[in-house]
């Protein structure tokens, strides 16, 4: 069974995600500040991450960045703000969603399960694929990404995007493949959000993030990836 952690400082907003959350089959635990769901994470078991912007000890995105640093469980944002900007500024702190209040808690359930089951649909793959003579390592069994054997720390969507291209070398995705691949077929957001998670990606894990040798753009098109076998 899952374990959903619920962050926000409103009981009563808490109260009805956990309620309906418990219904459909998960687990929930609570926190009402950023510093105790960044210690939840840290020392419990926690499956995924329903985490508010507004908390009274800091932002929402400092939480997500903290997390990030710490762990690749999913994290659905909710947010009253609205702008695009801060759409695409909490996807670029390692969020895999994004949710405006005031919601629907059934939504709500909709997308836990909608990124449970893209998160689950990606622990297939050959066990372990090299590049470069081993600069970079895509270790399935774990889940892990090595750059010059140090461990890379993607989001759940970048861990996706990158071997959804990695298993397809010199294969041209257009974005909307790749939404369709990794967001699902359900996401109904800006097919450019995947130009986001790539330039995410970039910078975690290539030597220079302006001029890729992994993950190529493709002008017109979308993006493939490059990196050759080893």
């Amino acid at each position: 069974m899952k374990t959903i952690l619920v962050v926000d400082d409103e009981s009563k907003i808490r109260d009805v995600v956990v309620s309906y959350l418990k219904k459909d089959g998960f687990q929930t635990v609570e926190a009402e500040t950023g510093s105790e769901a960044i210690r939840r994470v840290q020392n419990e078991s926690i499956d995924f991450v329903i985490l508010d912007l507004m908390l009274p000890d800091m932002e929402g995105e400092q939480v997500c960045q903290a997390i990030r640093q710490i762990h690749s469980v999913p994290i659905l944002m909710l947010t009253a703000k609205v702008s695009e900007n801060n759409r695409i500024k909490g996807l670029s702190m390692g969020a895999d969603d994004y949710l405006i209040k005031p919601f629907d808690p059934r939504e709500v359930v909709a997308r836990v399960r909608a990124i449970l089951r893209r998160t689950d649909e990606y622990h297939l793959l050959a066990d372990r694929l090299a590049f470069n003579q081993g600069e970079l390592i895509i270790d399935s069994l774990k889940q892990q990404v090595f750059r010059d054997g140090q461990p890379v720390n993607l989001t759940p969507n970048e861990y996706k995007l990158l071997l959804v291209l990695a298993k397809h070398p010199q294969r041209h995705f257009s974005r909307d493949e790749l939404v369709e691949r990794v967001l699902g077929y359900d996401f109904d957001g800006d097919s450019r959000t995947i130009d986001q998670h790539v330039k995410n990606i970039r910078q975690k894990i290539e030597g220079d993030p302006k001029s890729p040798k992994y993950i190529v753009t493709v002008y017109g098109t979308g993006y493939r990836f490059a990196g050759g076998t080893t």
